[in-house]
Protein backbone atom coordinates (compact mmCIF):
# COMPACT_ATOMS: atom_id res chain seq x y z
CA UNK A 1 0.00 0.00 0.00
CA UNK A 2 1.26 3.42 -1.07
CA UNK A 3 2.38 5.97 1.57
CA UNK A 4 0.88 9.51 1.21
CA UNK A 5 3.82 12.35 1.05
CA UNK A 6 3.87 14.22 4.30
CA UNK A 7 2.07 17.54 4.30
CA UNK A 8 5.02 20.10 5.87
CA UNK A 9 3.74 22.03 8.55
CA UNK A 10 3.77 25.95 8.77
CA UNK A 11 6.94 26.27 10.15
CA UNK A 12 8.68 23.93 8.34
CA UNK A 13 11.34 24.30 5.56
CA UNK A 14 9.94 24.25 1.77
CA UNK A 15 11.23 22.29 -0.14
CA UNK A 16 11.54 19.40 1.67
CA UNK A 17 15.37 18.17 2.14
CA UNK A 18 15.69 15.27 -0.66
CA UNK A 19 16.16 11.92 0.30
CA UNK A 20 19.92 9.64 -0.59
CA UNK A 21 18.51 7.99 -3.63
CA UNK A 22 16.36 10.96 -4.82
CA UNK A 23 17.54 13.64 -8.00
CA UNK A 24 16.98 16.86 -8.63
CA UNK A 25 14.71 19.42 -6.08
CA UNK A 26 11.31 18.23 -5.40
CA UNK A 27 9.31 20.97 -6.33
CA UNK A 28 5.12 21.07 -6.36
CA UNK A 29 3.08 21.54 -8.45
CA UNK A 30 1.59 24.66 -6.19
CA UNK A 31 4.70 26.12 -5.45
CA UNK A 32 4.47 29.69 -4.95
CA UNK A 33 6.17 32.04 -7.39
CA UNK A 34 8.92 33.26 -4.97
CA UNK A 35 10.34 30.10 -4.06
CA UNK A 36 10.26 28.71 -7.83
CA UNK A 37 13.21 31.90 -7.97
CA UNK A 38 14.45 30.39 -4.62
CA UNK A 39 15.18 27.06 -6.38
CA UNK A 40 16.40 28.16 -9.42
CA UNK A 41 18.97 30.14 -7.92
CA UNK A 42 20.22 27.56 -5.86
CA UNK A 43 20.73 24.94 -8.50
CA UNK A 44 21.73 27.58 -11.06
CA UNK A 45 25.69 27.69 -12.30
CA UNK A 46 28.15 29.86 -10.69
CA UNK A 47 28.66 32.05 -13.92
CA UNK A 48 25.17 32.64 -14.31
CA UNK A 49 24.55 34.08 -10.66
CA UNK A 50 25.71 37.88 -10.53
CA UNK A 51 27.19 38.45 -7.30
CA UNK A 52 27.27 42.39 -6.52
CA UNK A 53 29.75 41.79 -3.45
CA UNK A 54 32.39 40.76 -6.17
CA UNK A 55 36.35 39.60 -4.81
CA UNK A 56 38.61 42.54 -6.59
CA UNK A 57 40.40 39.73 -8.68
CA UNK A 58 37.12 38.71 -10.31
CA UNK A 59 35.56 39.91 -13.66
CA UNK A 60 31.90 40.75 -13.00
CA UNK A 61 30.82 40.47 -16.54
CA UNK A 62 32.60 36.97 -17.08
CA UNK A 63 32.95 35.74 -13.74
CA UNK A 64 36.76 35.24 -14.58
CA UNK A 65 39.61 35.01 -12.21
CA UNK A 66 42.60 37.22 -12.46
CA UNK A 67 45.23 36.44 -10.53
CA UNK A 68 47.76 38.61 -8.47
CA UNK A 69 50.89 37.99 -10.70
CA UNK A 70 48.62 38.73 -14.14
CA UNK A 71 47.48 41.66 -12.48
CA UNK A 72 50.53 43.02 -11.76
CA UNK A 73 52.11 42.54 -15.18
CA UNK A 74 49.59 44.22 -16.95
CA UNK A 75 50.44 47.06 -14.80
CA UNK A 76 53.93 46.91 -15.65
CA UNK A 77 53.04 46.70 -19.70
CA UNK A 78 50.61 49.57 -19.28
CA UNK A 79 53.61 52.11 -17.33
CA UNK A 80 56.41 50.21 -20.35
CA UNK A 81 53.99 51.96 -22.32
CA UNK A 82 53.58 55.16 -21.39
CA UNK A 83 57.19 55.54 -20.46
CA UNK A 84 57.72 54.39 -24.12
CA UNK A 85 55.38 57.46 -25.71
CA UNK A 86 57.01 59.84 -23.17
CA UNK A 87 60.09 59.49 -24.15
CA UNK A 88 59.43 59.11 -27.98
CA UNK A 89 57.70 62.78 -27.71
CA UNK A 90 60.81 64.20 -26.27
CA UNK A 91 62.81 62.61 -28.63
CA UNK A 92 61.11 63.47 -31.97
CA UNK A 93 60.77 67.76 -29.91
CA UNK A 94 64.30 67.73 -29.85
CA UNK A 95 65.00 66.20 -33.19
CA UNK A 96 62.66 68.71 -34.85
CA UNK A 97 64.93 71.81 -34.38
CA UNK A 98 67.81 70.22 -35.87
CA UNK A 99 65.84 71.33 -39.71
CA UNK A 100 63.78 73.81 -39.09
CA UNK A 101 66.18 76.80 -38.44
CA UNK A 102 66.87 79.67 -40.89
CA UNK A 103 71.46 78.93 -41.15
CA UNK A 104 74.21 80.41 -43.29
CA UNK A 105 76.54 78.36 -44.60
CA UNK A 106 79.89 79.22 -46.66
CA UNK A 107 80.33 77.80 -50.00
CA UNK A 108 84.15 77.33 -49.42
CA UNK A 109 86.44 79.14 -46.75
CA UNK A 110 85.26 82.25 -44.99
CA UNK A 111 88.61 83.40 -43.79
CA UNK A 112 88.94 85.94 -41.42
CA UNK A 113 90.01 89.32 -43.64
CA UNK A 114 88.73 87.66 -47.20
CA UNK A 115 85.89 87.30 -49.00
CA UNK A 116 83.58 84.47 -49.22
CA UNK A 117 80.38 82.99 -50.78
CA UNK A 118 77.98 82.10 -48.23
CA UNK A 119 73.99 80.90 -48.48
CA UNK A 120 71.14 81.16 -46.05
CA UNK A 121 68.93 77.98 -45.96
CA UNK A 122 65.60 79.01 -45.63
CA UNK A 123 62.95 75.50 -44.66
CA UNK A 124 59.53 75.74 -44.64
CA UNK A 125 58.07 74.73 -41.52
CA UNK A 126 54.47 75.03 -41.87
CA UNK A 127 52.00 72.27 -43.64
CA UNK A 128 49.22 75.04 -45.01
CA UNK A 129 51.26 77.88 -45.98
CA UNK A 130 54.33 78.92 -48.49
CA UNK A 131 57.62 80.80 -47.47
CA UNK A 132 57.14 83.99 -49.96
CA UNK A 133 59.47 86.62 -47.94
CA UNK A 134 63.20 86.01 -46.56
CA UNK A 135 65.00 89.76 -44.69
CA UNK A 136 68.28 89.31 -43.50
CA UNK A 137 70.10 91.96 -41.94
CA UNK A 138 73.62 92.55 -40.99
CA UNK A 139 75.62 92.93 -38.34
CA UNK A 140 75.97 96.77 -37.04
CA UNK A 141 79.20 96.05 -35.48
CA UNK A 142 81.17 94.46 -38.65
CA UNK A 143 79.61 96.09 -42.01
CA UNK A 144 80.91 95.11 -44.86
CA UNK A 145 82.09 96.70 -47.89
CA UNK A 146 80.50 94.14 -50.82
CA UNK A 147 77.15 92.15 -50.65
CA UNK A 148 76.02 91.02 -53.82
CA UNK A 149 73.06 88.46 -54.12
CA UNK A 150 73.22 86.00 -56.92
CA UNK A 151 69.49 85.28 -58.71
CA UNK A 152 67.20 83.06 -57.64
CA UNK A 153 64.60 81.85 -60.19
CA UNK A 154 61.59 82.88 -58.75
CA UNK A 155 62.77 85.85 -56.35
CA UNK A 156 63.25 88.91 -56.14
CA UNK A 157 66.49 90.43 -54.30
CA UNK A 158 66.28 94.13 -53.36
CA UNK A 159 69.40 95.63 -51.62
CA UNK A 160 69.16 98.23 -48.74
CA UNK A 161 71.91 100.50 -47.72
CA UNK A 162 72.77 102.98 -45.08
CA UNK A 163 75.36 105.64 -44.21
CA UNK A 164 78.09 104.92 -41.82
CA UNK A 165 78.97 107.12 -39.26
CA UNK A 166 82.67 106.07 -39.71
CA UNK A 167 83.83 105.53 -43.01
CA UNK A 168 85.80 102.18 -44.27
CA UNK A 169 88.58 101.82 -45.93
CA UNK A 170 88.42 99.05 -48.75
CA UNK A 171 91.61 98.92 -51.17
CA UNK A 172 92.65 102.65 -50.96
CA UNK A 173 89.11 103.93 -51.22
CA UNK A 174 86.63 105.16 -48.55
CA UNK A 175 83.61 103.29 -48.18
CA UNK A 176 80.34 105.27 -46.79
CA UNK A 177 77.85 103.21 -47.26
CA UNK A 178 77.24 99.49 -47.21
CA UNK A 179 74.37 97.23 -47.59
CA UNK A 180 72.54 96.84 -44.33
CA UNK A 181 69.56 94.31 -45.28
CA UNK A 182 68.87 92.45 -48.75
CA UNK A 183 65.35 91.44 -48.73
CA UNK A 184 64.13 88.31 -51.38
CA UNK A 185 60.50 88.47 -52.19
CA UNK A 186 58.94 85.67 -54.12
CA UNK A 187 57.34 86.08 -57.57
CA UNK A 188 55.09 82.62 -57.29
CA UNK A 189 54.36 80.34 -54.80
CA UNK A 190 57.57 80.97 -52.94
CA UNK A 191 59.23 77.92 -50.77
CA UNK A 192 56.45 75.40 -50.63
CA UNK A 193 55.49 72.90 -47.80
CA UNK A 194 57.74 69.97 -47.37
CA UNK A 195 60.76 72.11 -49.55
CA UNK A 196 63.76 74.37 -48.47
CA UNK A 197 65.79 77.61 -50.87
CA UNK A 198 68.77 78.40 -50.55
CA UNK A 199 69.72 82.29 -50.99
CA UNK A 200 73.94 83.03 -52.16
CA UNK A 201 75.46 86.05 -51.28
CA UNK A 202 78.67 87.41 -52.00
CA UNK A 203 80.45 89.14 -48.83
CA UNK A 204 84.08 90.73 -47.89
CA UNK A 205 85.70 91.78 -46.30
CA UNK A 206 85.23 90.09 -43.69
CA UNK A 207 86.29 91.23 -40.53
CA UNK A 208 89.70 89.75 -39.23
CA UNK A 209 88.96 90.71 -35.41
CA UNK A 210 85.76 88.07 -35.21
CA UNK A 211 85.16 85.09 -35.24
CA UNK A 212 81.66 84.86 -36.38
CA UNK A 213 79.11 87.24 -38.13
CA UNK A 214 75.38 87.03 -36.38
CA UNK A 215 72.69 87.68 -38.68
CA UNK A 216 69.43 87.97 -38.11
CA UNK A 217 66.73 86.40 -39.99
CA UNK A 218 62.80 87.31 -40.95
CA UNK A 219 61.13 84.63 -42.75
CA UNK A 220 57.26 85.40 -44.15
CA UNK A 221 54.42 83.13 -45.13
CA UNK A 222 51.97 82.91 -47.28
CA UNK A 223 49.18 83.66 -44.65
CA UNK A 224 50.86 86.36 -42.77
CA UNK A 225 52.81 84.71 -40.47
CA UNK A 226 56.08 85.57 -39.31
CA UNK A 227 59.18 84.05 -37.75
CA UNK A 228 61.96 86.10 -36.32
CA UNK A 229 65.14 84.41 -36.51
CA UNK A 230 67.43 87.07 -34.31
CA UNK A 231 68.04 85.36 -30.68
CA UNK A 232 72.00 84.98 -30.33
CA UNK A 233 73.24 82.16 -28.76
CA UNK A 234 74.51 82.13 -25.04
CA UNK A 235 77.27 80.74 -24.25
CA UNK A 236 76.91 78.20 -21.87
CA UNK A 237 72.88 78.45 -22.14
CA UNK A 238 70.72 76.24 -24.17
CA UNK A 239 69.79 76.92 -28.07
CA UNK A 240 67.23 79.62 -28.23
CA UNK A 241 63.81 78.78 -29.64
CA UNK A 242 64.49 81.17 -33.07
CA UNK A 243 68.22 81.34 -33.23
CA UNK A 244 69.85 83.48 -35.36
CA UNK A 245 72.01 82.57 -38.15
CA UNK A 246 75.69 82.46 -37.51
CA UNK A 247 78.42 82.50 -39.56
CA UNK A 248 81.60 80.79 -38.00
CA UNK A 249 84.91 82.63 -39.65
CA UNK A 250 88.16 80.27 -40.03
CA UNK A 251 91.91 81.69 -39.75
CA UNK A 252 93.44 84.34 -42.08
CA UNK A 253 94.51 82.97 -45.26
CA UNK A 254 97.75 84.12 -46.82
CA UNK A 255 98.26 87.24 -48.13
CA UNK A 256 97.72 87.13 -51.50
CA UNK A 257 95.13 84.66 -51.66
CA UNK A 258 92.55 86.61 -49.61
CA UNK A 259 91.58 88.95 -52.72
CA UNK A 260 91.63 86.33 -55.03
CA UNK A 261 95.21 86.97 -56.03
CA UNK A 262 98.20 84.84 -56.69
CA UNK A 263 99.47 83.19 -59.90
CA UNK A 264 97.07 80.80 -61.96
CA UNK A 265 98.58 77.32 -60.71
CA UNK A 266 97.38 78.90 -57.32
CA UNK A 267 93.85 80.22 -58.30
CA UNK A 268 93.41 77.18 -59.94
CA UNK A 269 94.29 75.15 -56.70
CA UNK A 270 92.20 77.52 -54.38
CA UNK A 271 88.97 77.09 -56.79
CA UNK A 272 88.99 73.13 -56.64
CA UNK A 273 89.53 73.76 -53.00
CA UNK A 274 86.42 75.72 -52.86
CA UNK A 275 84.57 73.58 -54.59
CA UNK A 276 85.28 70.54 -52.65
CA UNK A 277 84.54 72.39 -49.65
CA UNK A 278 81.39 73.45 -50.72
CA UNK A 279 80.94 70.05 -51.82
CA UNK A 280 81.75 68.55 -48.23
CA UNK A 281 79.44 71.55 -46.42
CA UNK A 282 76.31 70.84 -48.77
CA UNK A 283 77.04 66.79 -48.06
CA UNK A 284 77.22 67.59 -44.23
CA UNK A 285 74.26 70.54 -44.25
CA UNK A 286 72.27 67.18 -45.95
CA UNK A 287 73.26 64.75 -43.61
CA UNK A 288 72.38 65.95 -40.31
CA UNK A 289 68.93 67.10 -41.81
CA UNK A 290 68.57 63.08 -43.03
CA UNK A 291 69.88 62.04 -39.65
CA UNK A 292 67.06 64.67 -37.49
CA UNK A 293 64.21 63.40 -39.50
CA UNK A 294 65.40 59.68 -39.36
CA UNK A 295 65.71 60.40 -35.60
CA UNK A 296 62.20 62.14 -35.12
CA UNK A 297 60.41 59.71 -37.68
CA UNK A 298 61.77 56.70 -35.14
CA UNK A 299 60.54 58.40 -32.27
CA UNK A 300 57.04 59.23 -33.24
CA UNK A 301 57.16 55.34 -34.43
CA UNK A 302 58.07 54.33 -30.80
CA UNK A 303 55.80 56.86 -28.87
CA UNK A 304 52.67 54.86 -31.25
CA UNK A 305 53.32 51.81 -30.32
CA UNK A 306 54.09 52.76 -26.93
CA UNK A 307 50.94 54.50 -26.43
CA UNK A 308 49.13 51.00 -28.44
CA UNK A 309 50.71 48.51 -26.49
CA UNK A 310 49.56 50.33 -23.14
CA UNK A 311 46.08 50.58 -24.03
CA UNK A 312 46.36 46.56 -24.82
CA UNK A 313 47.49 45.75 -21.86
CA UNK A 314 44.81 47.74 -20.41
CA UNK A 315 41.88 46.16 -22.34
CA UNK A 316 43.67 42.29 -21.35
CA UNK A 317 43.16 43.53 -17.92
CA UNK A 318 39.36 43.46 -18.17
CA UNK A 319 39.38 40.54 -20.68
Amino acid sequence: MRRARPVPSAGAPYPPPRSAGQRGPSVPVNTAESDVSAVLKSTAPKSAVRNDAVPNDTVPETGTTVSADRRRRNVRLARLGVVGATAATGLALCCAPAFAHVSVQPEGPAAKGGYATVSFKVPNERDQASTTKLEVSFPEEHPLASVMPQPVPGWKAKVTKSTLDKPLESHGKKITEVVSKVTWTADGKGVEPGFFQKFPLSLGQLPEDSDELVFKAVQTYSDKEVVRWIEPQQEGQPEPENPAPVLQLTAAEEEGHSHGGGTDADKAAEGKSGEKSAESASGDDGGSDTTARVLGIAGIVVGVAGVAFGVLAGRRRTS
